[in-house]
């Protein structure tokens, strides 16, 4: 936006300490993304009961092959069950790794879904104050930690849970002073691994914040690369993205510290275990407590017990880790959409209540604020702060715009021309007035019943990656090849479609890049021509423009704007002259309304500007 903002900081809160680490989401908000694979979830847990009855037979079978060796019994039919069953459980597991595999990535498209609806659909105001690489971050990033819930652990530890029941049951029933030492190793294990498991969920949500750090920073050189390049910064900048880079790598070594510290838990616990089982079994065996078959079947069910255990710490680091990633998918999908922050500030009404007699848009005594908070960093290591930064824009501002009129806004850079665009397009909303379309406040419609009605061309003229075609069709889907080729030539962009074979599908490259600076303002203006709304838009659209193309656009602007309402704001003399009213903005306020010459002779700002030629 083009205009200078007079600031004012007001406001000042303190954050925690733990706010570096973001919002912590709870397994209950995670189970929702589980149970929407239910489906595959309920069959996977019934392949890991079948899978663990055939693992807990194991054991029992080596048991009867030994007795029957030592009884010099002939084995037959057990062998080839016994091998039955292992063949089953390998096959079991791996059909059973393949669907966890497609309930993770179900499980990532699922929140990738949700959080891109919901980033698309925030308030303007979402936009200004966050960065676009923590954004696309926590689209990409951010939800394949998602995937680790159920691919590294938590259902497999489910199944594994009924392998461990049926493995203590029965080694219970085997030797139970054998279990008792067991259990009291484990459980040493099990209360280190809790000790640990907060510490590992608030250090990922704190990497995870590094990442999206690290992608706004690479975002924000990539966008600018040729400012860069151009100012011999490409050292500096680099240098800055990797220090985000080495942030991220900081945490990331942080998080894998405290993980490290999970996964020998459970293989101390193992080896202590077998060995106090061996010597005290061993001593057991000696003395004829128990057989030597019924010892090397309990080694078999600790073994079978140790593995679900080393799963289950496995999940809760995956789990935790998870939660970290969530909270931040959390923050944007709990954020209002706009229909959300519309439904509460009145009933809608429909487009049809429209007073055909009143003015397509007036402004009636509107005040509008930015407001923003801006991240203090504390001091001598005191927490960060942050300001309530307030920057007034339009104090009181009224007019109106008559239909099929042309109105033009004049003043200087900084005065509030833009703004008043961006609250007829409802970007935003004005704290005090209103803003009515055909007699209707514009806070009563939604948003996309407004904007059905205008077409807006920004001061920047953004072209999207893609194609002429895509372009051109991104407010009028229904517009056919012809209607893209006849607005295209209108705006005399006819070279272009000449110059690619592709025609219409050609590709303009990243931010229009394929095009001149010229020929992506009159292609914005072609897409706002195409679909032909009841209000234009128009914010400084021929700044770009040479002599020659300024008259094509004039032209091709007055042949779609009859009987339809503009508000242009103005760059050049040649576009406000003709104009039915003209409104001259200082500051914030109207400072003069009427036409060219009645200007010239009431409002010295106005004869100023136009002495330069409204070049501000």
């Amino acid at each position: 936006m083009s205009d200078t903002r007079t600031t004012s900081r007001t406001t000042r809160t303190r954050r925690g300490k733990g706010d570096d680490a973001g919002p912590r989401a709870t397994f209950k908000q995670l189970l929702p993304y589980i149970f929407e694979q239910r489906g595959i979830l309920w069959f996977v847990i019934a392949l890991s009961i079948v899978g663990a009855i055939t693992s807990l037979a194991q054991p029992l079978l080596v048991g009867q092959v030994i007795t029957g060796v030592e009884a010099q019994k002939p084995m037959g039919m057990l062998l080839w069950v016994l091998i039955a069953l292992v063949v089953a459980s390998a096959l079991l597991s791996g059909f059973q790794h393949y669907l966890l595999q497609r309930m993770g990535e179900g499980v990532v498209l699922s929140s990738r879904r949700k959080l891109i609806s919901r980033i698309l659909n925030l308030p303007i105001s979402e936009f200004d104050r966050r960065r676009t690489g923590d954004l696309v971050s926590r689209v990409g990033s951010d939800t394949t930690l998602l995937r680790a819930v159920l691919t590294q652990g938590l259902v497999e530890a489910i199944g594994g849970s009924l392998t461990f029941v049926g493995a203590v049951i029965a080694m219970l029933i085997i030797d139970p002073v054998l279990l008792g030492l067991t259990v009291a190793v484990v459980a040493i294990s099990v209360v280190v691994v809790v000790a640990l498991s907060s510490r590992i969920r608030t250090a990922s949500a704190k990497a995870q914040r590094k990442v999206g750090d690290l992608a706004a920073s690479v975002e924000r050189a990539i966008s600018s690369i040729r400012t860069v390049r151009a100012s011999n910064a490409t050292k500096r900048e680099a240098d800055a993205v990797t220090e985000n880079a080495v942030g991220a790598w900081k945490m990331g070594i942080s998080v894998a510290k405290i993980s490290a510290l999970v996964v020998p838990v459970a293989g101390i616990a193992m080896q202590v275990s077998f060995l106090v089982v061996l010597g005290v079994g061993g001593f057991r065996v000696a003395s004829g407590a128990i057989p030597i078959a019924s010892l090397v079947t309990f080694i078999m069910f600790l073994f079978m017990m140790i593995m679900p255990l080393g799963q289950a710490f496995g999940a809760i680091s995956a789990v935790n880790q998870a939660l970290g990633a969530l909270g931040r998918i959390q923050e944007i999908i709990a954020l209002p959409t706009e229909d959300e922050h519309d439904r509460k500030l009145a009933p809608l009404v429909s487009l049809s209540e429209a007073d055909a007699s009143a003015p397509s848009i007036a402004f009636d005594d509107v005040h509008f604020t930015y407001r923003s908070l801006v991240d203090i960093p504390g001091e001598n290591g005191a927490a960060a702060t942050q300001e309530l930064v307030e920057t007034p824009v339009l104090k009181g501002i009224s007019f109106t715009a008559e239909h099929g009129t042309r109105i033009a806004l004049v003043g200087p850079s900084g005065a509030g021309k833009s703004t008043t665009l961006n609250l007829i397009e409802r970007f935003y909303d004005p704290q005090e007035g209103s803003i009515k379309l055909g007699g209707i406040d514009i806070r009563s419609l939604s948003r996309t019943d407004l904007r059905s009605q205008l077409g807006y061309v920004e001061q920047d003229a953004p072209v999207l990656a893609g194609t002429l075609r895509d372009n051109l069709t991104l407010g009028a889907p229904d517009a056919t090849d012809e209607d893209c080729t006849r607005v295209l030539h209108s705006v005399n962009l006819g070279e272009v479609l000449d110059r690619d074979p592709a025609g219409l599908g050609a590709e303009v490259g990243e931010n229009g890049i394929m095009l001149s600076g010229g020929e992506k303002q009159r292609l914005a203006i072609a897409r706002a021509l195409i679909a032909a709304p009841p209000i234009l838009l128009l914010d400084e659209s021929t700044s770009s423009l040479d002599g020659a193309n300024e008259q094509m656009m004039r032209e091709a602007i007055d042949a779609v704007a009859a009987d339809r309402t503009l508000i242009v704001i103005a760059h050049r003399l040649s576009t406000v002259v003709d104009s039915d009213k003209i409104v001259v903005f200082n500051h914030g306020e109207i400072v003069g309304e009427g036409t060219h010459a009645q200007l010239i002779e009431t409002t010295p700002l106005y004869k100023e500007l136009a002495r330069h030629q409204l070049l501000a």
